[in-house]
């Protein structure tokens, strides 16, 4: 059987030309005419359905839609990437290292799941945050580092909004509870607002313990996976993708197989973690003990 190459960095790709032609307010013939390419063709680039992405032709839509230097470059790397079973994106490689692919995967989806060693983004407290940013980039002015922060909180519209908010569906290591970052009074701060957070609807949280030891035999490291809404046929406007973060780069899976084995692994470790009161309880406890 032929190996399915990814689509992920062809459908971002198209999300970001899609959603600068709607900032611009043009249709896409208008931007068609402008381009001097069929309607047909930008279409396509927007779908991510595109089979051969001509560099020209990202260059020019950059231009007609108003797009700054860091996204057009960004837009370019992505065009850029070849198509391969699973897409490896390496941090600052042909992709400006300050430009977050990610978060447009992460603001398309319905659903979230993941296991995680350290409380992912969407679930920080603004100080949690600024301790990190601050490690991660040292270098940065202050106004930078706030910049970020404010960035990362207000992907937290995604759980809290009203219409369609996002599902979530967290396994968090029991060392999330144990490694402080930035003090006392910030870790149990952050412990409280999970516990907070897991008593939204569309929120579930669970700690794997030390107790349960080893799941699956082996480590995955953390992980994510991503889902998309359906259509009205029932199929789904997009395939699920696995995102793999490392301290370089991160992975992009959305081939079958391997989709289905970190759903198999999330859901092996979720059989085995405290059920949502008892980690609840936990969070709560830890944060009075911190």
């Amino acid at each position: 059987m032929a190996e399915t190459a990814s689509t992920v960095p062809r459908r971002q790709l198209g999300r970001y030309l899609r959603e600068l032609r709607q900032q611009s307010g043009m249709t896409i013939a208008e931007v068609a005419r402008r381009i001097e390419r069929g309607a047909t063709t930008v279409q396509r680039l927007e779908t991510g359905q595109a089979d051969r992405i001509r560099m020209w032709d990202i260059e020019a839509l950059c231009q007609v839609l108003g797009a700054g230097e860091t996204e057009t470059a960004a837009l370019k790397g992505l065009a850029q990437q070849g198509n391969t079973k699973s897409w490896w994106h390496e941090y600052g490689d042909l992709i400006p290292q300050n430009f977050d692919v990610y978060m447009g995967l992460e603001s398309a989806s319905a659903s979230f799941t993941s296991f995680q060693e350290l409380v992912p983004g969407l679930a920080q407290t603004p100080d949690c945050a600024r301790v990190l940013m601050r490690t991660v980039h040292p270098g940065e002015s202050g106004s930078e580092i706030d910049r970020r922060v404010e960035m990362r909180m207000h992907r937290q519209i995604l759980i809290t909004r009203h219409s369609k908010p996002l599902s979530v569906t967290m396994i968090l290591d029991e060392s999330v509870l144990h490694r402080v970052i930035g003090s006392a009074k910030i870790m149990a701060t952050q412990l409280r607002h999970l516990a907070d957070l897991s008593t939204k609807p569309n929120v579930a949280i669970r700690i794997l313990p030390y107790s349960a030891g080893v799941p699956l035999g082996d480590l995955t490291g953390p992980f994510i996976i991503l889902d998309f809404d359906d259509d009205d046929t029932g199929q789904s406007f997009e395939p699920p993708v696995v995102y793999v973060e490392s301290y370089t780069g991160a992975m992009y899976f959305d081939d079958r197989d391997s989709v289905q084995r970190y759903r198999t692994a999330h859901e092996t470790m979720w059989q085995v973690a405290l059920d949502a009161s008892r980690s609840r309880d936990l969070l709560r406890r830890a944060s009075k003990d911190i």
